[in-house]
């Protein structure tokens, strides 16, 4: 399988990387090129603070790209990560030799020496956006999942932790820290797999494994890593609070100020010449890789009610809190199940749109016209009323995250009445034959 920099070195050599020519300083002016170019990759080894750092961005800004990555079609992604979150497998463990992340390590730790990019005004400074930390615990196992980290010491950071898997392994540790390692520069399949939602206990490197084959190397905490990512940092969460924040969310709004816990840097490996994978926060690479692992588990629950044949999270609705699913309509009741069942999985999903399998559920245009003809609101839409909702909704409760929720069956009658609800075909021609 290849490598992040495998992958970025293709799209280099085709013509499909933009090298800016500019310098382009760390501080608010990498992130900004990177909003205006969002969707196209974006490679810079001319940055001020730094010269010869190289960082590159938006490497998976569109499915295509995470689908070329892993030499599927768009259409094959979802079916390619349920199966790999139900048939996990090891990945292999080889020698620190054979390791490309443990190339070089640093003397000491002095994380200004690393691109780290300060990316919008109001932030709290300096942040990893593409970070995954990983952990392990004696009865669960190991644990993947993506963290901010903000910068706030040569050798400190401060991570925001929900209260998910990692956040128990935290309690469980009874005080003592944890004992962590950081890595940035993965491959797509660790990336996909480390934001997927699984139940505690399930190794999401395994996971990843099944996606794409994937070596892994220890590092001297005895934490493995992907053995070519181009960063793996050895590092311990302690149980210090300090403030972390502002920093944007996936909805390009500003997340608020929490006390979080703080991590101690003790040792940096990387590759040769590495590339820093900067995330631009709210940018579609972001959205990308945060919604993308909801789709399997919304196509699961879905799958439950009715014959699903796609979903799709939509980067309009931040690609976490709108969806669009496409089902094989058998009853009458099929939209409303499979509305229900798609909250079911995903509990921060607000609108969902269920549409038959002859329109396109990545084409907005296609999903507005089976509202348009398809739809009375008095009759096709759900409305549920002070539900739970996303703590990155700004609009929810700001304490109890409560909110509205709505689901639009968008799917035609089995049994037509009054006009044909069919969408009129067309006769296949070669229209360069024409002009």
């Amino acid at each position: 399988m290849k490598s992040f920099r495998d992958f970025v070195g293709q799209l280099r050599r085709e013509g499909r990387m933009l090298e800016l020519k500019k310098p382009c300083s760390l501080k608010l002016e990498l992130a900004s090129v990177m909003k205006e170019l969002d969707g196209r990759v974006v490679y810079t080894n001319r940055i001020p603070e730094l010269p010869g750092a190289e960082a590159v961005g938006n490497v998976f800004s569109t499915k295509d790209l995470v689908a070329e990555y892993l030499g599927a079609k768009k259409e094959e992604l979802v079916g390619r990560l349920i199966h790999a979150i139900n048939n996990p497998t090891k990945p292999e463990l080889t020698s620190a030799g054979n390791a490309p992340v443990l190339e070089v390590t640093e003397p000491m730790v002095d994380l200004s020496k690393i691109p780290i990019p300060f990316h919008a005004p109001k932030d709290g400074g300096p942040y990893f956006s593409s970070a995954v930390v990983i952990s392990n615990d004696r009865e669960y196992g190991r644990n993947c999942s993506f963290h901010r980290l903000m910068v706030i010491g040569k050798d400190t950071v401060v991570a925001r932790i929900l209260k998910r898997h990692l956040d128990e392994y935290l309690l469980r540790a009874d005080g003592k820290g944890l004992d962590v390692a950081i890595v940035v520069g993965a491959p797509i399949n660790v990336l996909l797999a480390a934001a997927t939602s699984v139940e505690i206990g399930k190794d999401e490197l395994s996971i990843a494994n099944s996606l794409a084959s994937l070596e892994t190397v220890k590092l001297g905490n005895g934490i493995e890593v992907p053995a070519d990512c181009e960063y793996a940092f050895e590092a311990k969460i302690t149980s210090e609070l300090h403030d972390e924040g502002p920093f944007v969310d996936l909805t390009e709004t500003y997340d608020i100020v929490r006390k979080q816990r703080v991590v101690k840097i003790t040792a940096v490996h990387h590759r040769k010449n590495p590339l820093f994978h900067v995330l631009l926060p709210g940018g579609l690479e972001h959205k990308i890789l945060m919604g993308m692992p909801r789709e399997p588990t919304i196509w699961n629950e879905v799958s439950k009610a009715a014959e699903c044949t796609g979903v799709n999270i939509t980067p309009g609705g931040c690609s976490w809190l709108h969806a669009v699913i496409a089902i094989r309509k058998k009853s009458e009741e099929d939209g409303k199940k499979a509305i229900e069942a798609a909250f079911a999985g995903h509990k921060s999903l607000k609108h969902v749109v269920i549409v038959d399998e002859d329109i396109d559920i990545h084409d907005p245009a296609s999903v507005e016209w089976a509202i348009a003809t398809r739809v009375q609101a008095d009759k096709s839409a759900i409305i549920k009323s002070n539900e739970k909702g996303s703590s990155l909704d700004p609009s929810a409760d700001p304490h109890t995250y409560a909110t509205a929720k709505m689901g639009i069956d968008a799917t035609k009658p089995l049994v037509a009445h009054g006009k044909n609800f069919e969408k009129a075909g067309w006769k296949k021609v070669n229209v360069q034959d024409y002009i």
